[in-house]
């Protein structure tokens, strides 16, 4: 089992843990906000679950039916947590609906506010520390369990607001209100999810520095060579495909150009900790196009 996979799983176990704080909160409360935020973490146990599903997946070989390898099911991932972020909020506002209409008065609402402080101090370290090791493992479906978990985070910081308002002043109606406002966010929050990962499966790339990086790799790598040109680079998951075409003396003899290629894959494999795939198409010179990355 691989560190992104035993992540995935270890974010199962806490968002259980954090399933049963949050419902103990609202059954000692009765407060809709409480509800709601148990609600939004029953979601992200099955967010959980769909990431370690998508990782192991991510994780096979490549096969004749996948010859780029299956690294894209973290994108699936992420798009189907982003997608359940938004059904949970709509579910929040219907609840917070329902409790502008018909406002009740909260019980133990300040052991209720402990409980779910507690839950959201633990949701916050863990969603942390998801966001810190999706980005330095390159696994977007790590980083979108992380940002899931973050908006459940600010749902609890609304939620223990419009409790303590409601108790302070008296006023019902501030707890489904301030519920409402917080699914409005999460929305949004939503949305930002989904629009990221489909810009991961049509090979949309968000990181320009990347590029400049490569190519500044392919530079510095490629000498005998003339220059290089067509620069492609697409992210799937954790693997970094790169192609283009390298333009050559005419006469160079065939091992000689491709010890050049060799040095310029071995160069970008390390820079992208060994998750690249690169693929050079030698020209000779007369093919050259004056532009690209000039070697000599």
């Amino acid at each position: 089992m691989t560190r992104t996979q035993k992540a995935a799983l270890a974010s199962v176990a806490v968002g259980l843990l954090v399933f049963a704080i949050k419902l103990w909160a609202w059954l000692l409360t009765g407060s809709v906000a409480l509800y709601s935020d148990a609600l939004e973490s029953t979601i992200n146990v099955v967010a959980a679950l769909a990431v370690f599903v998508a990782l192991r997946v991510a994780a096979r070989p490549a096969d004749d039916n996948h010859p780029y390898g299956h690294h894209k099911a973290e994108y699936l991932s992420a798009v189907f947590e982003g997608v359940l972020v938004v059904i949970a909020a709509l579910m929040i506002l219907r609840e917070a609906y329902a409790g502008l209409i018909h406002p009740e008065p909260l019980r133990a609402p300040v052991l209720g506010l402990v409980i779910n402080g507690a839950a959201s101090v633990l949701n916050a370290l863990w969603a942390v520390a998801l966001l810190r090791w999706g980005r330095a493992w390159r696994s977007p479906a790590l980083v979108a369990d992380g940002r899931h978990i973050l908006t459940d985070v600010w749902t609890s910081v609304g939620v223990i607001i419009g409790i303590a308002l409601a108790t302070v002043t008296g006023q019902d109606w501030l707890d489904p209100a301030l519920a409402a406002l917080v699914a409005v966010n999460i929305l949004w929050t939503g949305w930002k999810m989904v629009r990221e990962a489909t810009g991961g499966l049509m090979d949309e790339l968000h990181d320009p520095a990347l590029v400049d990086d490569l190519q500044e790799i392919i530079r510095l790598s490629a000498t005998g060579a003339i220059e290089a040109h067509d620069i492609r680079i697409r992210i799937a998951g954790a693997m970094t495909f790169i192609d283009f075409h390298l333009i050559v003396d005419r006469d160079m003899p065939v091992s000689e150009a491709h010890d050049i290629c060799d040095r310029i894959e071995g160069a970008l494999k390390i820079a992208r900790d060994g998750k690249a795939i690169v693929t050079i198409h030698v020209e000779p010179d007369h093919k050259a196009k004056n532009e690209g990355v000039m070697v000599g």
